[in-house]
């Protein structure tokens, strides 16, 4: 069993600077869980002391049914891939990959074993005599993958390990790793993840469930659909999504909510699921939520500032009461709606908007509003 249990985690540096604060995360046997955040948010630091490289100043770390708090890293059976890689230059892949066992005196035939094992599920074989110098990104990081599933951790702890991949290769790394996480659950082999990065591209597409992290404090844990249908806050709204979700000082009324000296009708079911009624607004819709319209219903009247062709879809850029948003149509819409100048009609989904309370940045909006 390798389930993984922060209880009021805290760190503290210099008796002054408090980095991570309390934080209480339960990672389940076999779960992919990422943890995503911007720089300085301490995710990095969260992962070293479930590693074992960073001393923990108060709470619990507890990995299956031990307590590890002072338990040095080789002890924790767990394993961890490095941003760096952090292969030995002067040994082959090979040794690379044996490196662990050999020092833990298992016997040379299922040394070898374990590396002929690795190199062929990770498709390395045609490595296994090159020196790192040899190797491509990819391939390095295949090699430090591999390094760590030899050793059938209880946990595997992933530290921003595609950040130095060019955008092609890191696809392709992340299909790999998911890969990977599947067949050794289908195995019956322990699977447990804890994956950092600050790309959400990353952890959108990898995790079972994603840690929002800001300033040392869990922002929402939640699965990849309900963190993008229904952020917490205001913060978890603006990180998760690509284009980020369009955020829009307002008022809200029983039946309205105004922008500047425009107005959005509030549909019933909509104000239904509302916990609770603030004055003073952020209304949050997505860019794929904001349509562009040529009819004469009701709409928004916006400037448009600039366009994005992605070949699938536009992203359109415009101003709204002076602020900038993004609105994501086909080129179809976009070629017929934008023959008449700057000037541009959006109509928000009304079933897809996010109201946020703005004294409290809480989004008042029930999960039920969107499916």
């Amino acid at each position: 069993m390798a389930r993984v249990q922060l209880s009021n985690l805290e760190k503290v540096y210099g008796g002054a600077f408090k980095a991570v604060h309390g934080i209480n995360l339960d990672i389940e046997d076999g779960e992919f869980m990422v943890l995503v955040g911007p720089s300085g948010c301490a995710k990095s630091t969260t992962l070293r002391m479930v590693a074992g490289l960073e001393e923990i100043t108060g709470g619990e770390i507890r990995i299956g049914d031990h307590v590890v708090n002072t338990l040095p890293p080789g002890k924790r059976s767990i394993a961890m891939v490095f941003q760096n890689y952090a292969l030995y230059p002067h040994m082959k892949v090979r040794k690379n990959l044996g490196f662990g066992l050999k020092i833990a005196g298992r016997p040379k035939a299922e040394i070898e074993a374990a590396i002929q094992d690795v190199a062929r599920i990770l498709e390395i074989e045609p490595l296994l005599d090159r020196l790192p110098r040899q190797l491509s990104g990819g391939q390095a990081q295949r090699v430090a993958l591999g390094r760590a599933l030899i050793k059938k951790p209880g946990v595997f702890l992933f530290d921003e390990p595609l950040s130095n991949l060019d955008a092609k290769l890191r696809a392709s790394m992340r299909v790999r790793i998911t890969d990977l996480h599947k067949r050794l659950k289908e195995r019956g082999l322990s699977s447990t993840v804890i994956y950092v990065t600050h790309d959400q591209t990353e952890a959108m597409t990898m995790g079972d469930r994603i840690c929002v992290m800001q300033a040392g404090r869990i922002l929402q844990v939640a699965t990849p659909r309900d963190l993008y249908n229904h952020p917490a806050d205001l913060f978890v709204a603006s990180f998760i999504g690509s284009p980020e979700m369009n955020l829009i000082d307002g008022t809200l009324s029983p039946d309205t909510i105004h922008i500047g000296g425009q107005s959005v009708a509030l549909a019933p079911e909509a104000a239904s699921r509302l916990d609770h009624w603030p004055e003073q607004i952020v209304l949050g819709v997505r860019p794929q939520h904001l349509r562009l319209v040529t009819d004469d219903g009701p709409a928004l009247d916006a400037t448009m500032t600039g366009a994005e062709f992605m070949g699938h879809e536009v992203n359109i850029h415009a101003l709204l009461d002076g602020k900038p948003i993004v609105s994501v149509t086909s080129p179809g819409e976009y070629e017929a709606a934008t023959r008449a100048g700057d000037r541009i009609r959006l109509r928000p989904d009304p079933l897809a908007l996010h109201i946020f309370d703005k004294g409290t940045g809480r989004n008042a909006t029930r999960p039920a509003l969107i499916n």
